[in-house]
């Protein structure tokens, strides 16, 4: 990792906060894809400030576009909704990941400068800024791939081999956004038991084309369980928060502005499309 580069992402002369983890249930999870698609092209077309956004989905399964390829699909998306589970297909890489109300999701919005941000410096950069988080436990928090996991990923990030969060990123229209999830309390394990339930029921032993993860769900724990103290989302909202003016000059709390009502309206329209044809 080349530490300076990727500190040179989060030092921002102004960050542009965006809270959206206290909306509730009926704040569905394509409404996210879409806001992030719209914050990057407000901040690739230098009409926005470099953007942070969190925000939490209730009992929501989002799929990648590998897994709507398994032979048994219907059977699969029947197990996640007997647990009470909603389900999107997201317009991003990976595979199948658990959210509900004890997992917060963070993007960092930057503008894709002339020479490019570097994929892992991307990556780099939020898994720094997780770890100044949480820089008062006495714990080394990992970034590689925890392969028997749900969604395994170069940048995983772990505590002990166990899995607490997984990285991606998106780039549209000069934008990059770096998104991670953080499973802040509750059971790590049982969230990836639905996962390997999911694909035993939608494989039934199949040999496929795409390679699905084998999922041993003690490899995946939440923060709480990790650090051995009940933490809220609040509480790592907290953190992010002071973590994020401490690596830059300014902080602030915005909304969408102007055009980017309109702007957000097109991209979840499109979202939208895009989920149920896939999924028909």
């Amino acid at each position: 990792m080349d530490k300076e580069k990727a500190y040179a992402l989060l030092r921002q002369e102004k960050w542009r906060v965006i809270d959206q983890s206290s909306l509730g249930p009926m704040f569905g999870a394509l409404q996210s894809f879409a806001m992030d698609d719209t914050l990057c092209t407000a901040v690739g077309a230098g009409e926005s400030d470099p953007a942070a956004r969190s925000w939490v989905h209730h009992r929501t399964v989002v799929l990648g576009i590998q897994d709507t390829k398994l032979p048994f699909l219907s059977d699969a998306l029947g197990v996640l909704e007997e647990a009470g589970y909603q389900y999107i297909v997201r317009n991003s890489g990976g595979l199948a990941v658990v959210l509900d109300e004890g997992v917060l999701n963070l993007s960092l919005v930057f503008p894709d400068s002339d020479k490019g941000i570097d994929i892992n410096r991307g990556y780099d950069a939020m898994w720094l800024l997780v770890r100044e988080m949480f820089k008062d436990f006495d714990v080394e928090i990992e970034a590689k791939e925890i392969t028997e996991s749900y969604c395994p990923g170069s940048y995983d990030l772990s505590i002990g081999d166990r899995k607490f969060a997984g990285i991606s990123q998106r780039r549209i229209r000069n934008g990059v956004a770096v998104q991670i999830y953080l499973c802040v309390n509750g059971s790590g394990s049982e969230r990836a038991d639905l996962i390997r339930t999911f694909y035993d029921t939608g494989l039934r032993g199949e040999v496929t084309k795409f390679t699905f993860p084998n999922i041993r769900p003690e490899v995946m724990a939440s923060l709480s369980e990790l650090l051995g103290v009940e933490l809220s989302v609040a509480d790592v909202m907290l953190r992010f928060l002071q973590a994020l003016k401490s690596s830059s000059g300014e902080i602030y709390s915005s909304a969408l502005q102007g055009g980017e009502y309109a702007m957000y309206e097109a991209y979840y329209q499109r979202v939208v499309e895009r989920n149920d044809k896939v999924l028909k």
